[in-house]
């Protein structure tokens, strides 16, 4: 039987309880339903996975009881940092939870010229507390303890050019060259993808200038959310650990 994961932003010391907070008491209560002596592993980010059992499943507490530690990691040998070109709703929520399942280190949302989307300060904060919330489900459910970071929304032209680490590539239906031309140094990759209609030729030379070298995924345009899997699939197959 499957045991439920679940990430607490908390100390975790085995032989100790905790409660959980709201959200992770809701969680457990009406989505998961477990009930009191159920196992659940929790993580931190620590690197760690603890056995822990639910000492009390109520109305007003949820608490466990920390059995033990094990330390336990999936991640790839290959960093990798992805500029995600922000798209509409379903889409965008699909390419964060793949990136993060494909084993992403740290994405950043970017707004780009055809982005779609108008953002003022407090909408921002909510599309990141969503998008938070979105890959802490996904790192529970793929067996992840390291949590990748999401860093704020920023704009195209300042994210291209800050200081990256690794091999700078992004994704140009039009381009010459395809990922098996390139190779990575240091074991880094920074990946970007656009949004929705792709970025504009004024874009496209921003990230060159930036040193981003323009790749292709195959001889189709690929939609925005299957195109960032795609190619987080491909780095990973040539360089991470699909090898």
């Amino acid at each position: 039987m499957r045991i439920s994961r679940l990430y607490v932003a908390q100390p975790l010391i085995p032989n100790q309880a905790i409660e959980l907070d709201e959200d992770n008491a809701h969680y457990v209560r009406t989505v998961l339903r477990l009930k009191t002596g159920d196992a659940v592993i929790l993580f931190n980010g620590d690197g760690g996975e603890y056995t822990s059992v639910l000492a009390e499943v109520s109305r007003k507490h949820v608490r466990l009881s920390v059995q033990s530690c094990s330390a336990r990691t999936v991640e790839s040998p290959l960093q990798i940092t992805l500029g995600l070109g922000i798209s509409r709703g379903d889409r965008m929520d699909l390419s964060v939870q793949k990136a993060v399942e494909l084993g992403v280190n740290s994405i950043t949302p970017l707004l780009t010229e055809r982005c779609v989307i108008q953002f003022t300060t407090e909408k921002k904060q909510q599309r990141r507390v969503h998008w938070q919330k979105i890959i802490q489900h996904a790192v529970e459910q793929s067996g992840r303890t390291v949590m990748p970071e999401l860093t704020e929304v920023i704009a195209f032209q300042n994210w291209v050019d800050s200081q990256h680490k690794g091999l700078k590539v992004f994704l140009d239906p039009y381009a010459d060259k395809n990922l098996t031309d390139l190779s990575p140094a240091d074991e880094a990759v920074v990946l970007l993808t656009g949004p929705e209609g792709g970025f504009s030729e004024q874009e496209r030379k921003l990230a060159v200038s930036a040193g981003f070298i323009p790749v292709r995924l195959g001889s189709r345009i690929l939609r925005t959310e299957t195109a960032s899997i795609a190619a987080l699939a491909a780095v990973q197959m040539l360089w991470g650990d699909f090898r």
